[in-house]
């Protein structure tokens, strides 16, 4: 009996140095953190002082993303035999030169993806992979400043796509008017002289036009996170059918030497993109009849991507 209960007040006495140890531990602890937080603070108002500095300021971020798999006999679905595979990524690079009385930014964003699905019971099928999403986009805006918030600007902005009809269509945009920093990373150009140059086979749909041009591109890093988003709208003043908007969107989350995890998301509206693809779909010989698709009746459906995957910041 005596010796449970000297067994008994040597653990409870153990257990009392233990939690003494660890409660004096993260009291000594605490003081370090506030350290390292007031050095991370330092050193982050020095970046921002740097950052502030004239001269180019350069970087990119990606996401790469993707998967295969292969089956075979695998009789619980409706191709037991087949290959697979998907793999996509997206660039986010810009080349800014800020100096006192000028600035001259430069982005680009390209976002390709491609899936393959070779089903070996079907011989007809592809075995190779397939574009699938497929984004290019370059912008290059000049301004003098006015003040620290305004400047005259003049703008080029080039969309297309890469691995599928190349510049058919392809989008140039110039134009002039004014450009707004109202902080410092966010930069919205309104330019109210703009002609939108499109270059496409189908001439019957595709129309350039003058009209006005809107964009807003707000690109941030704080610590591990990149973020970038780019909303560019053009509205024509010669007939509203021939206007467009696109945003694109990009998040990178660093979690170790670089690597992390992304997220991009893009919307699109463009009439002109819709009523073509429903020309490519349409059957003069279908019975019952179909109606001929036109501007006045296409459903411009908006359009979508996101892709979630892996991520590497440069």
């Amino acid at each position: 009996m005596k010796k449970t209960i000297v067994t008994l007040f040597a653990g409870f006495a153990l257990i009392s140095g233990y939690a003494q140890t660890v409660e004096e531990l993260k009291a000594e602890q605490a003081p370090k953190k506030d350290s390292i937080a007031a050095i991370q603070a330092r050193v982050n108002a020095i970046q921002s002082k740097i950052d502030a500095m004239p001269g180019w300021k350069k970087g990119a971020f990606g996401t790469i993303g993707g998967s295969i798999s292969s089956f075979s006999n695998w009789y619980a679905q409706g191709s037991p035999n087949n290959d697979a595979g998907n793999i996509g990524f997206t660039v986010n690079a810009f080349a800014n030169n800020l100096q006192e009385k000028f600035f001259w930014r430069n982005s680009a964003n390209v976002n390709l993806a491609w899936v393959k699905l070779d089903n070996k019971a079907n011989p007809n099928d592809s075995d190779s992979f397939e574009g699938t999403t497929d984004v290019f986009q370059l912008t290059s805006l000049y301004g003098r400043k006015l003040s620290e918030k305004f400047a005259v600007s003049a703008l080029a902005e080039y969309r297309t796509t890469l691995l599928n009809n190349f510049n058919n269509p392809g989008y140039l945009d110039f134009g002039i008017g004014g450009t707004w920093t109202p902080i410092q990373d966010l930069v919205v150009v309104i330019h109210p002289l703009n002609y939108n140059f499109v270059f496409a086979d189908n001439d019957a749909v595709f129309e350039s036009s003058l009209g006005a041009k809107i964009v807003a591109d707000y690109t941030k890093k704080i610590g591990a996170v990149n973020f970038k988003s780019n909303l560019s709208m053009f509205q024509s003043y010669e007939n509203g059918d021939l206007s467009n908007l696109t945003w694109i969107n990009s998040f990178g989350y660093t979690l170790w030497k670089n690597i992390g995890v992304g997220f991009d998301f893009g919307l699109r509206s463009n009439k002109q993109e819709a009523l073509n693809f429903a020309l490519g779909q349409f059957d003069a010989t279908a019975v019952p009849a179909q109606t001929t698709p036109t501007f006045d009746n296409v459903d411009n459906k908006l359009q979508t991507y996101w892709m979630l995957g892996l991520n590497y910041a440069f």
